[in-house]
C-alpha cells in the first residue's frame, strides 16, 4: 500500500533531521514527511511544522490537519531511529490486520559504541495508566482515530496531549507487535536508578498536574473515578505498644545497624519498638540485629519459618506478630529517619487526620547521608480531593509509609518484593482516607546496592507489566463499585 503514510519527526539537529527525512522519503509507504521544530530550519523535501512545545494539544491539531493518508507515523521524542528492513510495510499490514488505533513495536536499542540489544516492550493494560509507560519512540496511529479525538478534546495541554490521546485511544485497544522493526540510537546511558526521578525536576511539576487532569478526565469517562475519601478511622483496641517500626531485611549488614539505631533515637511521648523481619541473611545481618536486640529490648528480631518471603511477606510477618503496636511505620534496611521526632510527628499525624495510611516524604542521598538531586521527594501533586485517584498515574506514593495495623491485617500486602507497598495504598485509598506529611521524615540512600540502582530491560518490564496489573485489578474494583 504506497503513499499512505505522512510521517512526523521531532528536529534534534539538522544532521539528524537530514538522515531521518532521507531515510523515510525513500521508502514507498512514505507520501510525505514533516519535521517538527521549535527553531526554523530547511531540509529539501520536507514540510517544517514550527511548534512551542512538541507533546501540546495544538501540535496534535496541526499534525493531523497536515496529514492526507490513511497513518500518521509519529516520532513521540526527539531522537533517531533506524528503520528495520520493510518496517512500514510491516506496520501498514499489521494495522489494516487488527484496525487497532495505535500501534507500537518492539525494537533495538543502540549504544554509543554502535552495539544493539533487544528493547521489548510490554502489552498495553487497561490498568497501564502511568504517563511513563514505555511504548518505543514510533507511534502508528490510525489518521481517523487521531481525528476522532481532536474532535471530541474540548482542552488545550501544553504537555499532556500525548498521554490524553493514547488514553482515549486505549478505549479502543491499543496493540503491540512483538517484533522489533527498528532501532533507536540511545543517548541517555544512566542507570535506571537514576532517570526514576526526573519527572520531578525543573518544569516537569506542570506537566505532572496537567498529567493528572488528563487522567482524571479519562477515569471519570470510564467509570472509575471515586470522589473524595471521607471515611475516617476508629482508632480504639488494645495494643503492645503504640507503634511498631517494620524492617524488612536480607543481607545488609552495611546499613542495618544505622536503621535500628534512628529508630532507637527517637524521642516520643509513647511507647514503641522495632520489629526487624530477618529474611534468613547470611553475611552477618543477624548478628548486628541480635546484637542490639541484647542492648535495647525495644529491638524484635523475627526469623520467619517460611523460605519463600518476599518484602511484603516479611511485613505481613511483622504486623501479623503480637509485638505489633497500633500503628506499622515502614522503615527501609538502607535508610535512616531523618530526626529524632520523625516518629512521633508519624503517629500525631495519624489522630490528627484520622487516616488508615499515612504517607510521609523523604530526602534522597548518598550512602553517606549527603543530599543529592532531586533532593526532597513529597509527591506534593497528591491532594487530599483527587490523591486516590491521582494514584493510579503515579508509579509510587512515595516514603515512608504507616499503617494503623487492624486495616493492614484485614488487606496484607502481597508476598512479592516490587509494588507490595503500592497495591496497600491502591487498597487502603480506594475506602479510606491517606494521610500526607509533606516535610521530610527519613533519608533515602542510594548506593550501588539499592534493589532498583541498575535493573536491565527485562527486570524493569517485569516490575512495570506487574504494577500495571495492580492498577488493572484495582481499576476493575472502583468501576465495579461505581456500578
Amino acid at each position: 500500500m504506497d503513499n499512505c503514510i505522512s510521517c512526523f519527526i521531532p528536529v534534534v539537529s539538522e544532521a539528524q533531521a537530514q538522515w531521518m527525512a532521507g531515510q523515510f522519503v525513500c521508502t514507498d509507504e512514505v507520501k510525505h514527511v514533516c519535521l517538527i521544530s521549535t527553531e526554523p530550519i530547511s531540509i529539501d523535501g520536507c514540510e517544517i511544522l514550527l511548534v512551542s512545545e512538541f507533546n501540546s494539544t495544538e501540535t496534535l491539531r496541526a499534525i493531523v490537519s497536515k496529514a492526507d493518508t490513511p497513518f500518521v507515523l509519529m516520532v513521540n521524542k526527539p531522537t533517531t531511529v533506524i528503520l528495520g528492513q520493510h518496517a512500514l510495510s510491516r506496520m501498514v499490514q499489521i494495522a489494516n490486520d487488527t484496525q487497532a488505533p495505535l500501534l507500537y513495536t518492539d525494537y533495538r536499542s543502540e549504544d554509543a559504541a554502535g552495539n544493539a540489544s533487544a528493547h521489548p516492550t510490554i502489552d498495553y493494560q487497561r490498568g497501564s495508566l502511568r504517563d511513563d509507560f514505555d511504548f518505543g519512540p514510533l507511534w502508528f496511529i490510525r489518521h481517523e482515530a487521531l481525528d476522532s479525538y481532536l474532535q471530541q478534546e474540548q482542552h488545550t495541554y501544553h504537555f499532556a496531549g500525548l498521554y490524553a490521546l493514547r488514553l482515549y485511544l486505549s478505549n479502543q485497544g491499543l496493540q503491540h507487535v512483538n517484533e522489533m522493526l527498528y532501532t533507536e540510537k540511545e543517548t541517555d546511558f544512566r542507570r535506571s536508578g537514576e532517570k526514576q526521578f526526573d519527572y520531578l525536576l525543573g518544569k516537569h511539576r506542570d506537566a505532572q498536574i496537567e498529567m493528572e487532569q488528563a487522567c482524571t478526565r479519562h477515569l471519570k469517562q470510564i467509570g472509575g473515578w471515586l470522589p473524595e475519601r471521607t471515611n475516617e478511622v476508629n482508632f480504639e483496641g488494645t495494643f503492645p505498644c503504640e507503634a511498631s517500626v517494620i524492617i524488612p531485611v536480607r543481607n545488609r549488614a552495611k546499613t542495618v545497624g544505622d536503621a535500628i539505631k534512628s529508630v532507637l533515637s527517637q524521642q516520643t511521648t509513647f511507647a514503641f519498638n522495632v520489629i526487624v523481619i530477618d529474611n534468613h541473611s547470611d553475611d552477618g545481618t543477624s548478628d548486628i540485629i541480635e546484637a542490639l536486640k541484647q542492648e535495647d529490648k525495644r529491638v524484635v528480631h523475627l526469623i520467619p519459618q517460611r523460605n519463600d518471603l518476599g518484602i511484603g511477606g516479611c511485613w505481613n510477618e511483622g504486623v501479623d506478630s503480637a509485638h505489633c503496636g497500633r500503628f506499622a511505620v515502614q522503615l527501609d534496611s538502607d535508610d535512616v529517619y531523618s530526626s529524632p521526632a520523625t516518629l512521633q510527628t508519624i503517629v500525631d499525624a495519624f489522630y490528627q487526620q484520622k487516616c488508615a495510611m499515612l504517607v510521609g516524604s523523604y530526602t534522597l542521598t548518598d550512602s553517606e547521608m549527603n543530599p543529592i538531586p532531586p533532593g526532597l521527594i513529597d509527591h506534593k501533586e497528591w491532594t487530599s480531593e483527587n490523591g486516590h485517584n491521582n494514584a493510579l498515574r503515579i508509579n509510587g506514593l512515595g516514603a515512608p509509609r504507616a499503617f494503623f495495623t487492624p486495616v493492614f491485617r484485614a488487606i496484607h500486602m502481597p508476598n512479592t518484593s516490587y509494588g507490595e507497598d503500592y497495591m496497600m495504598g491502591l487498597r487502603i485509598s480506594r475506602e479510606y482516607k491517606l494521610g500526607r506529611i509533606f516535610e521530610s521524615l527519613y533519608l533515602c540512600r542510594r548506593w550501588s546496592g539499592n534493589s532498583d540502582s541498575s535493573l536491565n530491560i527485562q527486570q524493569i518490564n517485569k516490575n512495570n507489566t506487574y504494577k500495571d496489573w495492580i492498577r488493572t485489578v484495582e481499576l476493575e474494583a472502583r468501576v465495579n463499585m461505581n456500578k
